[in-house]
C-alpha cells in the first residue's frame, strides 16, 4: 500500500537503507583486515630499521602528527638517528615552531639530519632548521625566510550588493582585519609589528640553529627563495644530494656499525581511519578572534 501511493519516496528509503549497509559494511572490512595485518605484522621477517624517516610533505597546518612521529623514534633504542624529509612550502607560524622545537629537544639525544625535497620553503626551511644538519639537492627550492599576512577587502563588493554590515565590539581592535571595512592607521602598525615580531623570531630561531651571526641571517631573510646550490654557498645547508645520501650521512654522524636501514612509522587502525575520515570531512575552526579576517603564515 505505502508503495503503491509514494512509489518514489518508497525507492529513496531502499536506497538510503543499502547505503547505509554498504557504508557499515566498508567501515567493519576495514577493519577486519587492519586487524588481520597487524595481528600477523610479527610473521613478517624484514629487516630491522635504525633510521626513522619523518615526512612533513604539504602545507604545514598542523604539527600532531609529525611530533607524534618523531617522538616514536627518539624513544625507539633501536632507531639510531632521524631523517626529517621536508617537501614543503611553507604553512602557519605556529606549527612550524612547534616541529622546531621538537627537532632541537631531540638533537641532544639523537642525530638529527633534514632532507629537503623538490620545495622547502619559508615554514619548511623553519622546520629542516631544527636538524643538525641538512642536505637538499642543487634544484632544491628553499629560502623564503619571512612572514606575510593577507587581507581581503570586500568594502566594494559589499557596497554594490546593498548589504551594510553593523558591527559591536568590546574594544577597538576586536574586529581587526575585517574584510568589511579599510585598516585604520593603527590597525596597519599594529600588523605591521606583528609580522615584524613573528619574523624576527624565525630569523632568531634559524641563525641559532645554524650557527650563523643573526645579522647575516636577517640578510638572507628578505623572502627570496633560493637554490640548493646557493643555499649551500649561503650555509643555510650543509651538503648536497637526495634522500639516500641523507640516510648514509645520518648513519655516520650517528657513528652506526651496522648498515643503515630506513624505516617510516606504522600506522595503526585508529590512524588508518582518522585519515579515511579526513579525506571525507574538512576540519571546522570556528573562532571569534582575529584568525577570521587575518592569515599570517610562513609561505
Amino acid at each position: 500500500m505505502f508503495s503503491r501511493r509514494h512509489p518514489i519516496l518508497f525507492f529513496l528509503l531502499i536506497l538510503t537503507a543499502c547505503a547505509t549497509v554498504l557504508c557499515v559494511g566498508g567501515m567493519l572490512v576495514v577493519f577486519s583486515v587492519s586487524r588481520m595485518v597487524f595481528s600477523t605484522a610479527g610473521t613478517f621477517h624484514e629487516p630491522k630499521g635504525n633510521i626513522g624517516i619523518v615526512e612533513v610533505t604539504g602545507p604545514i597546518l598542523s604539527s600532531r602528527q609529525v611530533i607524534e612521529n618523531i617522538k616514536i623514534f627518539r624513544d625507539d633504542d633501536d632507531i639510531k638517528a632521524i631523517v626529517v624529509r621536508v617537501d614543503s612550502p611553507g604553512g602557519g607560524v605556529g606549527p612550524s615552531q612547534e616541529i622546531f622545537r621538537e627537532l632541537m629537544k631531540t638533537r641532544p639525544v639523537k642525530t638529527v639530519v633534514a632532507s629537503m625535497g623538490s620545495v622547502a620553503a619559508s615554514g619548511g626551511y623553519y622546520i629542516a632548521a631544527g636538524a643538525q644538519a641538512i642536505v637538499a639537492n642543487p634544484g632544491t627550492i628553499t629560502g623564503s625566510i619571512g612572514v606575510i599576512m593577507e587581507h581581503v577587502n570586500l568594502t566594494e563588493l559589499v557596497q554594490k550588493i546593498g548589504i551594510s554590515p553593523r558591527v559591536i565590539k568590546s574594544g577597538e581592535f576586536k574586529d581587526l582585519g575585517s574584510p568589511f571595512r579599510e585598516l585604520g592607521d593603527n590597525e596597519r602598525q599594529l600588523l605591521q609589528e606583528l609580522v615584524n615580531e613573528l619574523h624576527q623570531q624565525f630569523v632568531s630561531d634559524a641563525a641559532r640553529a645554524r650557527n650563523i651571526e643573526k645579522q647575516i641571517m636577517g640578510e638572507i631573510a628578505d623572502g627570496r627563495i633560493y637554490t640548493g646550490q646557493t643555499a649551500l654557498d649561503l650555509n643555510l645547508i650543509d651538503r648536497l644530494g637526495n634522500l639516500d645520501d641523507a640516510v648514509v650521512w645520518a648513519a655516520e654522524l650517528a657513528e652506526m656499525d651496522q648498515e643503515p636501514v630506513p624505516v617510516y612509522p606504522k600506522d595503526n587502525p585508529i590512524s588508518v581511519l582518522r585519515k579515511m575520515t579526513q579525506t571525507l570531512f574538512k576540519d571546522l575552526n570556528i573562532s571569534g578572534t582575529i584568525t577570521d579576517n587575518l592569515r599570517y603564515i610562513i609561505h
